[in-house]
């Protein structure tokens, strides 16, 4: 039997909807990958560029509220950004939690990186980060 894995950060715009597309591309076998947001805006271009990029199918994504989960049971419910985190709602239904930060795309383009490496960089650490992991 599959286990369920939502992963949680403030937007669902960015690094959630990569660890999503990452986990079930790599552990689809394994996994029911999920993303929400706290405050959901929109799946952010970059972060599609950069998963079709590697090779990852980017249809099913869509930015979500982690409100739509509220009373669904997880395996793990995780948090990948800081702000997540503290604003995360409480999954009571979840057997395990942990929070495993990510840096946002938009603090490495303001280090100069350009958008397409900067959100290449973080979906890679996701990558390393699920691999290890899971």
């Amino acid at each position: 039997m599959k286990k369920s894995v939502l992963i949680i950060c403030t937007q669902n715009s960015a690094r959630s909807q990569m660890a999503e597309a990452i986990l079930r591309h790599l552990k689809s076998d394994e996994y029911d990958a999920f993303s929400a947001g706290t405050d959901p805006t929109f799946v952010h271009p970059g972060a599609i560029d950069t998963l079709k990029e590697a090779g990852i199918d980017t249809t099913r994504l869509r930015s979500k509220s982690a409100l739509e989960y509220l009373g669904r049971d997880f395996d793990l419910v995780v948090t990948v950004c800081d702000r997540a985190k503290e604003k995360c709602p409480f999954f009571p239904g979840a057997k395990e939690t942990e929070h495993s930060g990510f840096t946002d795309p938009a603090d490495l383009m303001a280090q100069g990186l350009s958008q397409r490496e900067a959100f290449a960089e973080v979906r890679d650490r996701i990558r390393r980060w699920i691999e290890d992991r899971f």
